[in-house]
């Protein structure tokens, strides 16, 4: 039953760094699960076994890329000194900026992801991978003292979430994403600034 599982979870990851691939190179809309299914070496039997359809295959993409940037910009907050919860949460913040210019990155969570999923589910994604990071950037920072104490956590997490979606969106559609995200940077930083205690 183990080796069982083992394999059934081994062509889940084949078929989607399979896709993964395809999709960064040409995009949603332009792949076929026959052509997914062949890069795999896997069966389409196997991809409808592991996945509902395309789309779900594609959320499956979506929520990997999702969770690197999540680990990556948790790294970088880490790695900050824990006595400047403000320079964290900067850091945090320039580093999932960076990321809007990764070709790969861009083309499936900020070109397709939308049209693909729907606003919707695009948003819920977005939220289960990007707000907690948000609450703990800010949470440290109030605790601190260096942030304002008097508003409510959630909603301003939601719109600092939403504003780095913008601003990700800018830098995506851009046709020079390394300059849109260094003018980006700075408006994004004044908002955090902003809320400076």
């Amino acid at each position: 039953m183990i080796r069982q599982a083992e394999r059934s979870e081994s062509t889940r990851a084949t078929l989607i760094a399979a896709a993964r691939e395809l999709f960064a190179e040409r995009g949603y809309a332009a792949v076929g699960t026959p052509e997914i299914v062949e890069r795999a070496g896997s069966s389409r039997g196997a991809l409808y076994h592991q996945f509902k359809d395309k789309k779900d295959l594609f959320r499956a993409v979506y929520e990997q890329v999702q969770q690197e940037i999540l680990q990556q910009v948790g790294e970088t907050m880490a790695a900050a000194p824990p006595t400047d919860p403000l320079g964290m949460l900067e850091a945090g913040l320039h580093n999932f900026l960076l990321s809007c210019v990764d070709t790969e990155r861009v083309r499936i969570a900020l070109i397709d992801a939308p049209s693909v999923l729907g606003w919707q589910e695009w948003r819920e994604v977005d939220e289960k991978y990007g707000l907690g990071l948000v609450v703990a950037g800010l949470e440290g920072g109030i605790q601190a003292g260096v942030l304002r104490a008097d508003l409510d956590i959630r909603p301003l997490s939601l719109i600092i979430l939403s504003a780095l979606g913008e601003a990700a969106m800018f830098i995506a559609n851009s046709d020079d994403p390394e300059t849109a995200r260094a003018q980006t940077e700075p408006a994004v930083l004044a908002l955090i600034n902003g809320l400076r205690a």
